[in-house]
């Protein structure tokens, strides 16, 4: 029989999904907390977009690098030792809020904190193999999903409890700094132990970092769902960059019925987890990709087209969702797909393309609502997302053919 609760059977994996709740809470509370605290002293939005730019640099020029590392080095002492410097960065930012002091320096924490989790994502995404056996792994990628889901719904409303409870954002530094230290202690109890790869003395990092991209290459069905991803993001990802241009000039609602149009995608992605936990794992795991992108891009189109909210409501929902069978699959196929010795850098390809994606996706999406109006933009994603399935499913016919998301036999 199924059994939805088989990952969390393994001790060292229920620590692992809990450290994931834990700093993507931590994240999710701190990107409100500064947004507030730096509008409210600057009243400037580039003061904003700053934070923005400072967090993805790192991300373009070291995540390469940083999935070498997580490859070569004990990814729990990776993970231990950038958490360890994220806490004092949180402790600092406390300590720099109290007398709104120098901006620069802000700035410069910021910068690092980027740089800290560029090392840390690629070794803790390795790490998630570490902590149970292969059978369990798509079971594992759900609940991963389920955690990350549902600390990005409750991380901003908690910080803007905390911002203004305590009139301000001292409180939401203390609590990160309080849920790094949490994190360290969980990771530090992991047991799994990391196979020791062996390097060959000629190897330089620039020869390690194209062995994994000549893997994935080689790798059809991954590189397939991390394209899917990728162009998924990019070209539907302008419904929720548009969602304040919907809200206002489309749908005619206030902040409160905006904020529900930004939670539906969350709370339909947690829902489809519970429905998937309480299934078989895929037997048509290609199929099933295919189909959730392609209705992906219709609901993208729908929610284009509509000047309804509740059918707008509606369709973010189901974006989520859809959007969600495509990450537990790739996620899934990352874990199983991948030996051990490369899963650092794999994930940090992986990482990257998905950053560039989201970023890259925001900037298409404001770029064609200013050409060509925001409805066009969004359903010219949605249309794009089809066709980049369609030529997926025809050039990656393995994709097409994949029965379980294991190696075919």
């Amino acid at each position: 029989m199924h059994d939805p609760y088989r990952a969390l059977r393994f001790r060292d994996f229920r620590l692992m999904a809990t450290g994931t709740f834990l700093v993507v809470l931590g994240e999710q509370m701190f990107t409100y907390a500064i947004g507030w605290e730096l509008y409210e002293r600057t009243n400037a939005p580039l003061a904003l977009g700053l934070v923005g730019l400072l967090q993805v640099i790192p991300i373009f020029l070291l995540t390469l690098p940083a999935g070498h590392v997580a490859d070569i080095f004990n990814r729990k002492r990776i993970i231990m030792l950038a958490q360890s410097i994220l806490l004092f960065c949180y402790m600092e930012l406390a300590f720099l809020s109290y007398p709104r002091g120098s901006l620069i320096l802000v700035y410069s924490l910021i910068l690092l904190m980027g740089i800290m989790l560029a090392f840390a994502n690629p070794a803790s995404s390795a790490l998630v193999a570490q902590t149970l056996p292969e059978e369990a792994y798509e079971n594992a990628a759900t609940w991963n999903t389920s955690a990350w889901q549902l600390s990005s719904v409750i991380g901003p409303a908690l910080g803007g409890v905390l911002v203004v409870f305590f009139h301000g954002a001292i409180s939401v530094y203390l609590a990160n700094a309080l849920l790094a230290m949490l994190y360290i202690l969980v990771v530090f109890f992991i047991r799994g132990e990391q196979k020791p790869r062996v390097r060959s003395q000629d190897e330089t990092t620039l020869h390690s970092l194209a062995e994994g991209v000549r893997f994935l290459t080689r790798t059809q069905v991954l590189l397939a769902a991390i394209t899917l991803d990728m162009f998924a993001m990019s070209l539907g990802g302008a419904t929720t960059a548009l969602l304040p241009v919907y809200a206002r000039d489309i749908l005619h609602v206030g902040p409160i019925e905006l904020g529900w149009l930004r939670s539906a995608q969350s709370i339909g992605a947690i829902c489809m987890a519970l429905i998937l936990l309480h299934r078989p794992p895929f037997q048509r795991a290609g199929r099933a990709l295919l189909l959730a992108v392609i209705g992906f891009g219709l609901a993208t189109i729908i929610f284009g087209l509509s000047h309804l909210f509740w059918l707008s409501l509606v369709m973010l929902f189901l974006l989520g969702g859809l959007d969600n069978i495509s990450v537990i699959i790739r996620a899934t196929l990352l874990l199983v797909r991948t030996p051990n010795e490369m899963r650092g850098r794999v994930s940090a390809i992986n990482t990257l393309f998905l950053g560039a994606s989201n970023q890259l996706g925001d900037f298409e999406s404001g770029l064609t609502a200013q050409l060509f109006g925001p409805v066009w933009s969004v359903v010219g994603g949605g249309l794009g997302t089809i066709l980049v399935v369609l030529l997926v499913a025809w050039f990656v016919p393995e994709l097409r053919r994949m029965t379980t998301l294991h190696e075919d036999t």
